[in-house]
């Protein structure tokens, strides 16, 4: 099975973190996840990261700190979820693909349904 690779990104605004809500259509239908998108052919993790935040959020932000990636096996596909964490930069949220969003302090993120491939993330996040 070939492995999807993926970016995502831990979005900081202010001093609380977003975390976004995959939709009833999309795998994995309503679980939280760090929002971010496949990488394409020739293009580097940092420009898939933000091109895929544009385009799901319509925001614009600044990537400063590459975490560890994760493979993670789902039933049906294998991803490796490249995380990093960004500051907002600028534009106004538009949910493009996502069912909902919060926007949280770091510690209360631990209460959502995450997906599987997001949580070794969350708790590297939760201990920086």
């Amino acid at each position: 099975m070939k492995t999807i690779l993926v970016t995502c990104a831990i979005i900081l605004k202010d001093d609380k973190v977003f975390a976004f809500q995959r939709s009833e259509k999309m795998k994995l239908p309503l679980k939280w996840e760090f929002a971010g998108g496949k990488i394409e052919p020739n293009e580097s993790e940092i420009d898939c990261i933000k091109r895929e935040i544009k385009e799901e959020l319509n925001i614009e932000i600044h990537v400063t700190q590459r975490l560890t990636p994760v493979t993670h096996q789902y039933p049906d596909f294998k991803i490796k979820l490249i995380p990093f964490i960004a500051k907002y930069n600028s534009g106004s949220l538009i949910l493009k693909e996502h069912a909902n969003y919060v926007l949280a302090k770091k510690e209360d993120l631990i209460n959502l349904d995450w997906a599987e491939a997001d949580i070794p993330i969350l708790n590297e996040f939760l201990l920086l």
